[in-house]
């Protein structure tokens, strides 16, 4: 008399399992992606309110803490809308981003046939590199400008997001540095977001050169965007 066994499971159900494929991480990227860009966007927007001078910086600094009062706690929906969403949306394109490349490290080392490396464009080969770079950025960013750290900003003053603003972006070092990463910035935004319409299956022939448009005046934008305030601060514009 011959037992059988039961059937190992072998596929996973859910968000999870679809995850765990190459494609549902590629449309995780993509998804994450465009939370990323959103937020990005908008967080360039707002330093533009450097132009308006202190007070007008001061006040959008607390008008986001001061999101949904009275009728909320403050700082809560700051946290729940936004911060968490974006930590999260963060985590998740990392992980995703570190997966894939592993997946494609093997593939490699088990095939001579390296055509299809070449053949990227020199953006995504760097994605991972540009991606570093962003991502030891907004960790000295946020020492630089949320968390205060002395050996980052000596001058930091909590409240004083104009003050902050100005202390840092003074000094030619940290000038440099946000010049170095914001080239890294339109370097990663621009196949970003060329390469999520692929990711999410939008990729017609016809519509590929308007993908391309966007790709390129999206990351112009939003990386010159960033660079204004900084050399406005450097040409003594600001301050």
């Amino acid at each position: 008399m011959t037992t059988t066994q039961p059937k190992a499971r072998t596929e996973r159900s859910g968000l999870l399992g679809i995850y765990r494929s190459d494609i549902g991480k590629k449309y995780a990227m993509a998804i994450s992606g465009i939370l990323l860009l959103l937020f990005v966007f908008a967080h360039m927007v707002g330093n533009l309110h450097a132009f308006e001078g202190p007070e007008q910086v001061n006040h959008y600094g607390e008008a986001l803490r001061d999101l949904g009062e009275p009728l909320l706690p403050r700082t809560l929906l700051l946290w729940l809308g936004l911060r968490i969403p974006v930590a999260i949306a963060l985590a998740v394109h990392i992980h995703a981003a570190y997966s894939l490349t592993r997946t494609n490290w093997r593939a490699r080392a088990g095939s001579y046939d390296s055509r299809h490396y070449l053949a990227a464009s020199y953006a995504s080969r760097t994605m991972r590199w540009s991606g570093v770079i962003i991502l030891l950025f907004l960790i000295w960013h946020l020492a630089d400008f949320t968390w205060g750290v002395e050996a980052v900003n000596p001058d930091f003053v909590r409240g004083d997001v104009y003050g902050n603003l100005m202390s840092s972006l003074e000094r030619w070092p940290v000038f440099l540095l946000y010049v170095i990463a914001m080239g890294a910035l339109s370097l990663h935004v621009w196949h970003g977001a060329w390469s999520m319409f692929q990711s999410l299956g939008i990729n017609n022939p016809r519509f590929n050169r308007y993908r391309r448009t966007f790709a390129t005046v999206f990351a112009v934008v939003v990386a010159g965007g960033f660079l204004t305030v900084p050399i406005a601060v450097q040409l003594g514009v600001i301050g």
